[in-house]
């Protein structure tokens, strides 16, 4: 009797769980405008998908991190999952998830960072409404970083490849995932990195009005440059830690979490989920670069 209470105790939490999460991203926090999500609650034709960023972390926190990002992806029909990362394939967290989301058939993106690979990108078309889709496409940023100044002008080769597969699908959302941040801040202000690297991908987003891009969190976690959207996914942040190293006790406590996009025919929404299934923070960015914080 007792084994079949503390079954169902735990069935209504699993569920009570999932509907505070499914209310928070409904929901959200203030936007930091008056402007109303127009997509309101989603719709049938939204695509989800989830961002993470990549690396160690003990297998307690990895696996926790995994289920909660199993949970929301099954809740939300994810399509798919882009890890940023360095590491390619060898990166732990997506060597871990492959036993919790095969069984979803969700596909798992990871971006490298490798200058040894002279061309490696990928290109995702998803359909969300009829005449509109989704285009994801990968970079490896740091072979464009490696080979930019060469005489060979292969970092050329590579732009103006990205540059006609941007052409080719303008007109629909178009974001591109890389590892290293376009943007950083010097002097407590935001701008393009000086990088030549990182100012011609600026400059080829611009000019084929890619929607956003993605990479690991460099100063911001969200700014907009040239109606280009520059999104960070966080990394794990220790709360606290000056505690940690002055009171031995202290038990290290860790933010850590991903992001949920949902891609209407409208507008891409961002959620910041955490790993206690807390929704701190919202970003929307409308077609063509009205966006909403």
């Amino acid at each position: 009797m007792e084994k079949g209470r503390s079954w169902i105790a735990t069935l209504v939490a699993q569920v009570f769980l999932c509907g505070a999460l499914y209310v928070a991203l409904n929901l959200g926090q203030p936007q930091k405008s008056n402007h109303q999500n127009r997509s309101g609650s989603g719709r049938p034709h939204d695509v989800y998908f989830i961002s993470v960023r990549g690396g160690f972390r003990p297998l307690e926190r990895q696996t926790h991190l995994l289920k909660q990002m199993e949970k929301v992806a099954k809740t939300y029909k994810a399509r798919f999952v882009v890890n940023i990362s360095e590491q390619g394939e060898d990166d732990p967290l997506a060597q871990n998830a492959s036993s919790l989301f095969s069984h979803l058939g969700i596909q798992w993106y990871t971006t490298i960072d490798s200058k040894n690979l002279k061309v490696d990108w990928f290109l995702e078309e998803i359909n969300i409404t009829r005449g509109k889709k989704l285009y994801i496409v990968g970079v490896n940023t740091g072979s464009l970083q490696e080979l930019m100044g060469s005489i060979s002008g292969s970092g050329d080769n590579q732009l103006n490849l990205l540059a006609q597969t941007l052409e080719a699908v303008v007109g629909s959302w178009v974001i591109v995932i890389g590892y290293h941040p376009v943007v950083v801040c010097e002097e407590d202000k935001e701008q393009i990195e000086a990088k030549q690297v990182h100012e011609s991908l600026h400059h080829t987003f611009v000019k084929y009005r890619v929607s956003a891009y993605l990479s690991k969190q460099g100063c911001v976690s969200y700014t907009r440059k040239g109606g280009v959207a520059y999104i960070g996914v966080p990394e794990p942040i220790q709360r606290l830690p000056h505690l940690a190293s002055l009171v031995p006790s202290f038990q290290e406590e860790v933010l850590d979490g991903f992001l949920l996009h949902r891609v209407s025919s409208l507008e891409i929404t961002t959620y910041y989920v955490t790993s206690d299934e807390e929704v701190p923070d919202k970003t929307v960015e409308q077609q063509r670069g009205k966006d909403v914080m």
